[in-house]
């Protein structure tokens, strides 16, 4: 469908883990206004979090409405509307269209025991063969099967598996449909970008293939807005909605993955940490010896992302800045963390670097990328007396730097530039250390909405604004991108020369992980 000039707004919507967020785009990738909620979930004992999926409708439609209310000539200018969201998960409708059970999300521990049964089996090197991607209790696949053991009342009840964003999409559109990059990490192969039977059979599912939608690939279909989803958005009948990819996909999209130059990475620095590399063909897909990250078809015909993602980013710096928070506290000294921010990166900039060494594992997960350890742990190495607080802090800086070079190194070669988005790309001194760790120059993308902005472009590009999605780059990405900043060639070398002692370190401290985790538990030996 081609838009037609009085139709010029593209809505996209990001269902986020933290917020849902709405925002109205101009043809050409401007952004016109944007309105959000927080989202919510609940967490319970046995690694249970779980979400009210009618709440997060009535959610989203409250966000729309505000978005209305921000643009207040959307409805007459409205071309399209796109919709991405939080990736894994499991989200069980019926035959009516009713959820089931609350969903399960990627936070959802409870299918862990299984998952390492089966990552300790011959099924594991299999299953990895055909997603790509290594086998986590996030993911659909695991709590299916942990739901087919302990709960199949649940999975009685249930026509339909959903992500997120399909949920979503069902209840704007009434398809039942999902998208190829979640489906096939979820219970697919990478090669044919859709569900596979072996790989459900490997996973212990297969009674469970009924479920899975029908594939519908965003930048090529779309449906029209439902009546009932008009009404309650106040969005006009019949406009076209495309399902886009899962957010990390359109993440990336939208901050500068997508580019003609063969040796592009994509970091996203939030609470977690994720590292992306593209792969031109399914030839091109790296996959690494310890069987992790994720292989996730992209919306360009054969092209790939490929991702590792670290639990913990900058919930380490934010770690370490409540700890001097409650120290000035405990002194009758309020500070915020923002206050605290606001000299942080000259402070850590006077320090000297490769002082210490930070592991940077502080989430209570453990780890998944480059490598998967539930008891992984933080930890510095190399304190002397003479090291102070803004020493530490850059160690955590840097730790986070040798991550993502850990990560990297997972899915081939170093990248020579990396787009950063997430709300440390702000960190003047973080974006210096990572350029130095990898060795490559670095480029913030300055759009604060990326996610929607490249769920929103697959829309463009479906509805028929562009051609293809350079065409769609050019104009709504690399406007975005700040001019590269080249890395300190000495930092470059230094850092070079400790990342091996960073993997030695890494390597050697998992049997005292585990030895950590069991005097944790009371199991441990006097």
């Amino acid at each position: 469908m081609q838009t037609s000039p009085q139709r010029d707004v593209i809505v996209g919507i990001d269902a986020g883990t933290s917020l849902i967020k709405t925002v109205a785009f101009a043809r050409d990738g401007r952004q016109l206004g944007d309105f959000s909620l927080p989202n919510t979930y609940t967490t319970s004992p046995g690694g249970r979090v779980e979400q009210d999926m009618s709440r997060t409708w009535t959610d989203t439609v409250a966000a729309l409405r505000g978005l209305v209310a921000a643009v207040p000539d959307i409805s007459q200018r409205l071309a399209a509307i796109a919709v991405t969201g939080q990736g894994d998960g499991t989200w069980l409708i019926d035959d009516d269209g009713r959820p089931v059970a609350p969903a399960l999300l990627w936070l959802d521990s409870r299918a862990a025991r299984l998952v390492e049964v089966i990552r300790g089996s011959e099924r594991n090197v299999a299953l990895y063969r055909r997603t790509g991607s290594g086998l986590n209790a996030c993911q659909q696949g695991p709590q299916l099967a942990w739901l087919q053991a302990h709960a199949p009342q649940t999975l009685s009840q249930a026509r339909t598996v959903f992500h997120c964003k399909d949920w979503l999409y069902f209840l704007l559109t009434g398809q039942r449909a999902t998208d190829p990059s979640e489906l096939t990490f979820s219970c697919g192969d990478f090669r044919k970008r859709g569900f596979d039977a072996e790989t459900a059979r490997l996973i212990g599912i297969a009674d469970c293939a009924a479920l899975f939608p029908e594939v519908v690939d965003g930048i090529t279909t779309t449906h029209p807005l439902s009546a009932a989803a008009a009404m309650e958005t106040g969005l006009p009948q019949g406009v076209p909605v495309s399902l886009g990819y899962v957010d990390v996909v359109c993440n990336a999209l939208g901050a500068g993955l997508y580019d003609l130059a063969p040796d592009v990475g994509c970091t996203i620095i939030g609470s977690t940490g994720m590292h992306m590399r593209l792969a031109t063909n399914a030839d091109a897909v790296t996959l690494n010896a310890e069987a992790t990250g994720y292989t996730m078809p992209f919306p360009v015909p054969g092209h790939y992302a490929q991702m590792q993602s670290n639990m913990a980013a900058t919930l380490n710096i934010d770690w370490l800045l409540d700890l001097a928070r409650d120290l000035l506290a405990a002194e009758g000294v309020v500070r915020s963390r923002a206050d605290l921010i606001r000299r942080l990166d000259e402070r850590v900039l006077e320090a000297r670097p490769g002082e210490l060494l930070f592991h940077p594992f502080i989430s209570d997960a453990g780890e998944r990328g480059p490598f998967i350890a539930h008891e992984a742990c933080a930890q510095f190495l190399g304190l002397r007396s003479r090291h102070g607080y803004w020493d530490l802090m850059r160690a955590v800086m840097e730790g986070l730097a040798f991550a993502a070079r850990d990560c990297y190194a997972a899915m081939g070669a170093l990248p020579g530039n990396v787009r950063i988005t997430g709300g440390a790309a702000r960190s003047r001194a973080l974006c210096a250390i990572l350029g130095a760790a990898l060795e490559c120059d670095v480029q913030i993308c300055s759009r604060g909405e990326a996610g929607a902005a490249g769920t929103a472009m697959i829309a463009a590009v479906a509805t028929g604004v562009y051609p293809d999605m350079m065409a769609c780059a050019e104009d709504w990405v690399r406007p975005h991108l700040k001019a590269p900043q080249r890395p300190n060639a000495a930092l470059a070398a230094q850092y070079g020369r400790m990342f091996p002692t960073y993997l030695d370190a890494r390597l050697a401290a998992r049997p005292v992980w585990k030895q950590l985790a069991a005097l944790r538990a009371g199991v441990g030996h006097v």
